[in-house]
């Protein structure tokens, strides 16, 4: 059994060839028209903010430099990626955050290192914690025992 898909459908550029009966020799679609149009008036806008005057050649190099970046865009696109997703992407790819590659700071220095002037002890199990804490503690006598605790008798005193 075969599935049959709809890719026909799309292999069929819309192509726009020129007037009827002077058609241009070239192919070129829709989309490339509009890309195209847009592009040479932004090189124009270009070439004038740079201080080029409007003159022939200038306006043929703005012509070959549209035809150089619309075929670049025009690449790019198709039916599976249309020109608003491309630019989309382009325009988050721009303000993606990006990682700091250039350093804080200067060269390193010791002036901020804290130098104990005793060396670390090893650390103590707990059983050792215990006993040095015993052994820190004074021993209590039966003189430290006079507070009356509640709810208890102490025995009558001779």
């Amino acid at each position: 059994m075969r599935v049959r898909t709809d890719d026909e459908v799309y292999r069929v550029d819309a192509v726009w060839l020129g007037p009827p009966k002077a058609t241009f020799p070239w192919r070129a679609r829709y989309v490339a028209w509009g890309v195209g149009i847009v592009v040479f008036l932004v090189v124009l806008t270009i070439e004038r903010q740079m201080g080029i005057g409007f003159g022939f050649f200038s306006t043929a190099w703005a012509l070959v430099a549209t035809i150089i970046l619309t075929r670049f865009i025009t690449q790019r696109i198709s039916h599976e990626r249309p020109l608003t997703a491309v630019m989309s992407m382009w325009v988050r790819e721009l303000n993606t955050p990006r990682e700091r590659t250039a350093s804080t700071g200067g060269a390193a220095s010791a002036a901020r290192i804290r130098v104990n002037p005793q060396r670390p002890r090893p650390k103590l199990s707990k059983k050792q914690q215990r006993r040095a804490r015993q052994q820190a503690q004074p021993r209590r006598t039966s003189d430290s025992r006079k507070k009356e605790v509640r709810g208890v008798r102490t025995p009558a005193r001779p």
